[in-house]
């Protein structure tokens, strides 16, 4: 019962990130709305590498955030970034296939060298960690299309942008 749910959740909720990274305008990839913010493109790549994670997250016991750089460089074209996006995705639906039941209850741990963060079912890492925080930051990429006045797509229903507002 549990692998529909989470295989089902996972494709609608990449689906809908998809596009919004449709809509990424390339002349404005380096734009960030505060200096503390990331730029839309490194904001893009992010997400990109958040289904890194959601790929760790299946085929591996643990993910150890010290064996990761902090930040890759920022892709700066809309077609590289769906391009990769598409790679993973479909990485992503084969490993889902692939994976049964009980490898989804067996315990996952996050951790930053010796200090665990978190130890829970691999279901709930892929929900929380892989794709909550997939949908946090494509909730920022939103505003960041927003604020460029670039028509934002609705995600759970229609945008103000889609309903002529």
């Amino acid at each position: 019962m549990t692998k529909p749910l989470i295989v089902g959740d996972a494709m609608h909720e990449l689906a809908q990130t998809r596009r919004i990274l449709e809509c990424l305008p390339e002349e404005h990839m380096t734009w960030k709305p505060h200096v503390k913010s990331m730029t839309l493109g490194g904001l893009a790549t992010h997400l990109i590498n958040l289904l890194n994670w959601q790929v760790a997250i299946i085929l591996y016991p643990e993910f150890d955030l010290s064996s990761v750089p902090l930040r890759r460089e920022a892709l700066k074209r809309r077609e590289d970034v769906l391009e990769e996006f598409d790679a993973n995705v479909t990485q992503i639906k084969k490993l889902l296939a692939e994976c049964d039941e009980k490898s989804l209850a067996e315990e996952w741990t996050l951790r930053n060298g010796d200090h665990i963060l978190q130890r829970q079912p691999r279901a709930i890492a892929l929900r929380t960690f892989g794709l909550s925080h997939m949908v946090h930051h494509r909730a920022q990429l939103g505003v960041y299309l927003r604020l460029l006045d670039v028509p934002v797509p609705g995600i759970y229903g229609p945008s103000a942008d889609e309903e002529g507002k």
